[in-house]
């Protein structure tokens, strides 16, 4: 039996998640961070974790290291006259005293001081990342029991849920990471409503069947890619791929056919920073001079160490027809503590690559992936607010998901404070059409109401534009510019007339509500247009 019926008033035993009074202190007087050796002992040891028998032999998870170089890096070729005297010196940024230690309130990291929590190294070290270690941390960190639904009249044991989601693992599309930062903003006395939860841990039982018109590469980048890791669909944009790897795997990856590692459904094809792929790339976006902006992402940009990330971004500054180009990364959401760690370069090759585009003449952005007001703490705030002094332009992307951000509270209160960090909220993009996500779409009838109400409410500037990355390879159009709206059949039809590549002139998109929401839902209809 996978729940029970309790009364309202039982206790709730297991983990407690309170701060403990001689532990949870605040973050000390101006805590200036240092080159450190982080001590992760503190870890999830999974050496004598056998999984237990309902669980399954878990799929090899094989990738490329957290850590990393390219053994020969591709060849760069630098305008000096122009990138002169820019200097990728370190930046130094004071965190403030008084800041509450969240992560404290997670049993095995109730130890962790805070010059341990901002330490990318250490945050690397306890990622949480595969079936083993993913069981272990479960293991610790949720309670006897959780509410199986929100009054909490329904509770179910930790192993229930547990077995939820190792059996949703096994089910899904995308393999198993995620930093301390992001688990540590989960509410574990809830975790099955929990927004992060949702996004980043798939529960089987919460799974729907697939779409009919469901792909796994739904926006066809495969075949709008000239040579392999780099889409070019608009006229003047493309967008490079230089790796498959990220700091958190979403879900709902649109790019669930490449990024991170193989699973039990997909064997993905994978995009290895290698020279000859780079160098492939750079030689087609110099090659087509009505090439003007290039988008940066992967995988994450995050991965790329600061030297990959600096010759990437001297290339592309380089060349005469590229005159803005963007860094794509779900970094500052999820392991915002890389930015604040000045014993990390990444942030600093980041930071000399923005002040070098300017003295070029050229635009950097970096584009971030907030969801869930949940996300942000006062670390990523104060992430945001180094990148901010440093001149970087930081846009955001969100995506609309049914159970994290379909609601007007939670898409305002994350639209006004990521514009109170600075960040410009960009798109709010309706998801898309790729496997195993069906519980996490919304119809587009929702997008269309959130707009209409959001609209209006927040100054222009920081009102995002509200699009539907159109399957098949469209590209994004605003939501409300559909040509059609059926909620009968829940099928939309949209047009791209500036997409005209691979015969798209004149072609007609369309995008397919969740059949799950459909009017004829209960009754188990499907009307699939004609």
């Amino acid at each position: 039996m996978l729940s029970r019926i309790i009364r309202p008033n039982l206790v709730i035993r297991g983990p407690r998640f309170q701060p403990n009074p001689v532990v949870s202190r605040r973050a000390g007087s101006s805590l200036r961070l240092q080159a450190q050796v982080a001590d992760v002992s503190k870890g999830i040891d999974t050496a004598d974790c056998p999984l237990p028998a309902f669980i399954g032999k878990p799929h090899a998870q094989s990738e490329l290291p957290v850590v990393g170089s390219m053994s020969t890096p591709p060849s760069v070729s630098l305008d000096a006259a122009k990138l002169e005297n820019v200097s990728a010196s370190p930046v130094t940024f004071v965190i403030q005293r008084d800041r509450d230690e969240f992560w404290r309130k997670v049993p095995v990291w109730a130890d962790v001081t805070a010059k341990d929590f901002l330490s990318y190294r250490w945050s690397i070290a306890n990622t949480v990342q595969g079936t083993v270690k993913l069981f272990k941390f479960l293991q610790a960190v949720v309670p006897d029991e959780v509410p199986v639904e929100k009054l909490g009249m329904q509770m179910q044991s930790r192993d229930e849920f547990i077995k939820d989601v190792l059996d949703g693992v096994a089910a899904a599309t995308m393999a198993i990471r995620m930093t301390p930062y992001i688990l540590s903003r989960v509410n574990w006395l809830d975790p099955r409503h929990d927004p992060i939860v949702r996004q980043f841990l798939p529960m089987k039982s919460i799974m729907l069947p697939d779409h009919p018109k469901l792909t796994l590469d739904s926006l066809h980048e495969t075949a709008d890619s000239p040579v392999k890791g780099l889409v070019h669909r608009y006229t003047d944009k493309a967008l490079f791929l230089p790796t498959s790897v990220c700091p958190t795997y979403c879900m709902f990856c649109t790019r669930s056919y490449a990024v991170g590692a193989d699973t039990n459904t997909v064997t993905k094809a994978s995009l290895k920073p290698t020279r000859r792929r780079w160098e492939e790339a750079f030689s087609y976006i110099q090659s087509r001079p009505e090439l003007q902006d290039i988008v940066v992402s992967g995988g994450d940009s995050y991965y790329l160490q600061p030297e990959q990330l600096t010759l990437i971004g001297e290339r592309l500054i380089s060349l005469p027809n590229i005159k803005r180009f963007r860094f794509a990364s779900k970094g500052l959401a999820v392991a915002p503590t890389r930015v604040l760690d000045e014993s990390d370069g990444w942030v600093n090759a980041l930071i000399d690559i923005s002040n070098k585009a300017k003295k070029a003449g050229k635009s950097m952005a970096l584009h971030t992936h907030f969801n869930s007001p949940n996300e942000i703490s006062w670390i990523s705030s104060d992430a945001a607010q180094k990148l901010f002094e440093n001149g970087v332009m930081m846009r955001n992307q969100t995506v609309l998901l049914r159970g994290v951000n379909d609601d007007y509270e939670n898409m305002t209160t994350l639209i006004r404070q990521l514009a109170d960090n600075n960040i410009i909220p960009y798109y709010v993009y309706q998801c898309d059409l790729v496997e195993k996500v069906e519980h996490l779409r919304t119809p587009l009838q929702t997008i269309l109401d959130l707009e209409a109400q959001i609209r209006g409410s927040i100054a222009g500037f920081m009102t995002p534009s509200f699009v539907v990355d159109l399957p098949g390879g469209g590209g994004k159009r605003l939501a409300c510019s559909y040509q059609s709206y059926d909620r009968d059949t829940g099928v939309s039809t949209f047009m791209a007339p500036a997409v005209t590549g691979r015969d798209k002139a004149d072609k007609v998109y369309e995008y397919h509500d969740p059949v799950g929401m459909l009017p004829g839902a209960s009754r188990g209809v499907y009307k699939p247009s004609i």
